[in-house]
């Protein structure tokens, strides 16, 4: 069962996200001077005084607004009140009471939940009395708090404690995440409410809509899974010093939290060259990835040269799979492809079959001779998960090629399925055991997942 939820929302600019990153003590959504950044729902989780609950951030709402993009705003505003057990309205004390506060609070009124009313930016002790105009709102006593200064935030923290009913059980931490990455405006949004069956993330035809990475729980055939929705990636070089380079940052922070990265692709453009860098960031980051290509109702390119050119370019070789988030065409079957990949990444092979695996690989095609002698290998294990991580007991790790490396990976994929899983291969020499003074040196983890070769080897 999911945890209760608490809706921050009020009008645009009156720091409903520091304050969401305040109460929770993390920096989960995106803050910047700029009116109008945060435009999805975000949901933190956190904890005060033994209770469990989410704070979900939300976009500011001016009734007055009228463009499609405001209308999307106000409209999952309403729906994160929806859902919520408590809701807090956060007001700018230094601004004092404005229409768009007094319109929210008419609304906030007649909701069926009960409404605490946050009095933001009271950064010293001196300006809480700024507090009491907006007892005219009528939703109680006001708490005056700064979300830069951390002033109140306790007092506002016991008063949503106190107003939620008894927690529930915490969801399981162990549901599969499947992050939704890729360049601006290639449907990644259309995607995800695609997956949900509902429109629960903003999707326009602007490229930047999305600035948070919102992750949104469902269920597939009765198990839990853990949908992110990214912000268009760029190289960072293009965004430095703007908005979007925090929602870039957290972007990649998805990716690296992800059991499998969905990289989204613009049919109609092919895969393109940042396509392929952002494929090498997933894997990097250590999650399994499937390149899907979206709209592809209106191209007609050929998928075999589009797989060979993936394949040629991309050593992980990710499952190309192409889609319509907008009709639904192969939405599903991208998703089972997806929390298959899930399960590889975390799964462990027994030792015995991949001493057998070894074994067969040897007898069908040996290491080759490097100054007139051969390299064997005597023993094979996995002892590290997400990703799967092997070492491998040889002879004399100096005679290993690279060549002889990538073949034994890309028959490890080939026999277990490991297609778009990233993979680190030890090879641990005896001479090295000697050096160590007859112990086994386990291996650091390294930054990238890649096989140990040894340097300068052709």
């Amino acid at each position: 069962m999911a945890l209760p939820k608490v809706a921050i929302v009020g009008y645009p600019n009156v720091g409903k996200s520091t304050l969401v990153n305040r109460l929770t003590q993390t920096r989960e959504a995106v803050v910047h001077e700029q009116s109008g950044v945060t435009r999805d729902r975000k949901e933190v989780e956190t904890e005060w005084n033994g209770r469990r609950f989410v704070l979900v951030d939300t976009g500011g709402v001016d009734l007055e607004e009228r463009d499609d993009l405001a209308r999307a705003v106000q409209l999952h505003a309403r729906q994160a009140m929806a859902e919520a057990a408590v809701v807090v309205l956060v007001v700018d004390a230094r601004a004092g009471l404005r229409p768009g506060d007094a319109e929210l609070a008419q609304t906030l009124r007649r909701a069926p939940v009960p409404v605490v009313l946050a009095a933001n930016k009271v950064d010293d002790a001196r300006a809480i009395a700024y507090a009491a105009e907006f007892h005219r709102l009528g939703l109680g006593e006001p708490v005056a708090v700064s979300a830069t200064q951390g002033l109140g935030s306790g007092d506002l923290l016991d008063r949503v404690a106190g107003l939620l009913a008894d927690a529930p059980p915490e969801p399981d931490e162990d549901a599969p995440r499947l992050a939704v990455i890729g360049r601006p405006n290639v449907g990644k949004s259309s995607l995800v409410n695609a997956f949900l069956g509902e429109q629960r993330v903003i999707v326009s035809n602007v490229a930047g809509t999305t600035r948070d990475a919102i992750d949104t729980r469902l269920e597939v055939d009765g198990k839990p899974v853990l949908l992110v929705d990214t912000a268009g990636l760029r190289r960072r070089a293009k965004v430095a010093g703007t908005v979007d380079y925090y929602a870039q940052i957290r972007s990649e922070r998805a990716a690296e939290r992800a059991d499998v990265a969905i990289v989204v692709c613009d049919a109609s453009e092919g895969v393109t060259s940042e396509d392929m860098r952002i494929a090498e960031l997933a894997m990097k980051a250590g999650c399994a990835t499937v390149l899907a290509l979206n709209k592809w109702d209106v191209n007609d390119s050929d998928l075999d040269f589009v797989r060979a050119r993936v394949k040629q370019k991309l050593r992980l070789r990710p499952k190309v799979m192409t889609l319509s988030a907008l009709t639904g065409r192969g939405v599903r079957r991208l998703l089972d492809q997806s929390l298959v990949l899930a399960e590889r990444v975390r799964q462990r092979l027994p030792t015995p079959e991949l001493n057998r695996f070894l074994s067969n690989l040897q007898a069908t095609r040996q290491p080759p001779a490097v100054r007139g002698r051969r390299m064997r290998m005597y023993y094979m294990t996995q002892f590290e998960t997400r990703p799967p991580r092997f070492a491998i007991q040889v002879s004399d790790r100096s005679r290993l090629t690279r060549d002889y490396a990538y073949f034994l990976e890309n028959r490890l994929r080939e026999r277990y399925g490991l297609e778009g899983v990233p993979l680190v291969i030890d090879f641990n020499g005896r001479d090295s055991d000697r050096r160590a003074g007859g112990r086994q040196e386990r291996p650091e983890r390294e930054a990238a997942p890649t096989p140990a070769v040894p340097p300068g080897r052709p």
